[in-house]
């Protein structure tokens, strides 16, 4: 039966990541290792359950089905398993967080370290997705986002700076050359560096002053996904190509060498810093209850 919930769990896994060895990079197995597993599972079951070309694989009809109704059930094993952990002297087990890059980047280095250390028998897996994630769906434990509209059943609790903004910048040589734009709408007769969201679409650059809101769609000669290309972005704006419109905090120490300008500084308000959330509907993992109680403690990192 241990095995048998070992080759479900590989399974689950593989169709999560979208391929073996996203799946081997995550687990720490090895895709060889996970590939055998599901064939050992297709010939216990005497059906396919997943499309495999060199490039990608997919789960069949069949491998759909099983995935959908297997997901929450292993979530539940999992549930199951970790009620012994209140039984330990000290929190112990695995942490799933789904977390947009710029929290990756700027609110969890203040607050990880000292929580695992605190927290040495806890393990924390994050996943990095800038889009909003149904945490019942997924395989998260909690997810972090910002201000965007949760169902009645989420629990939501702060954590991180309460305050951000994202701000406009180029390097002084690009200012020099082309002139510093006073209104948003400048923009369009400027270069600037965009990004996209992983679905395709291009992210408008939203400003506000005096209650007036200005959204622009701006051209440029670089577009990447945030997410992942941030620093080529930023990098691509510091070496004079253009402007630059992004979190504050990513952005703070080429502000503070010179080798980027701020512009619109009047127009880029400040809005709500990120929320924790996760299902009122679930049993709560140990991991989950001790950092939510240690951000509650420490609020700001």
């Amino acid at each position: 039966m241990a095995a048998e919930l070992d080759d479900l769990s590989t399974f689950v896994a593989i169709v999560r990541a979208g391929g073996f060895r996203d799946a081997a990079r995550t687990s720490g197995g090895s895709a060889s290792g996970l590939s055998e597993a599901v064939r050992r599972l297709e010939a216990r079951l005497g059906v396919r359950l997943l499309h495999r070309t060199t490039r990608s694989i997919a789960p069949t009809e069949a491998g759909a089905r099983l995935f959908e109704r297997l997901s929450p059930a292993l979530a539940e094993v999992r549930a199951a398993l970790d009620v012994v952990n209140t039984f330990k002297d000290r929190p112990a087990g695995t942490l799933r967080l789904n977390v947009p890059a710029n929290v990756a980047r700027t609110v969890l280095p203040g607050i990880v370290p000292a929580f695992l250390k605190a927290y040495p028998d806890i393990r924390m897996e994050v996943t990095v997705e800038d889009g909003f994630v149904d945490i019942l769906a997924s395989d998260a434990d909690a997810g972090i986002r910002y201000e965007e509209r949760l169902e009645q059943d989420m629990i939501a609790v702060p954590i991180g700076p309460r305050t951000q903004r994202l701000i406009t910048a180029a390097a002084p040589a690009y200012l020099a050359a082309h002139g510093r734009p006073e209104h948003p709408q400048d923009l369009l007769d400027h270069a600037c560096m965009r990004g996209r969201f992983s679905g395709g679409a291009t992210a408008l650059w939203e400003f506000e002053k005096a209650g007036e809101i200005v959204r622009v769609d701006p051209a440029g000669p670089l577009l990447a996904q945030p997410g992942l290309a941030c620093d080529l972005l930023v990098e691509t704006a510091v070496a004079g190509l253009g402007i630059i419109h992004l979190f504050e905090d990513w952005l703070k120490p080429h502000i503070a060498t010179g080798a980027l300008e701020t512009v619109l500084d009047d127009w880029c308000e400040p809005f709500s810093g990120p929320i924790l959330y996760y299902s009122g509907r679930r049993y709560l993992p140990t991991p989950l209850r001790a950092f939510v109680d240690f951000i509650r403690a420490n609020p700001f990192g």
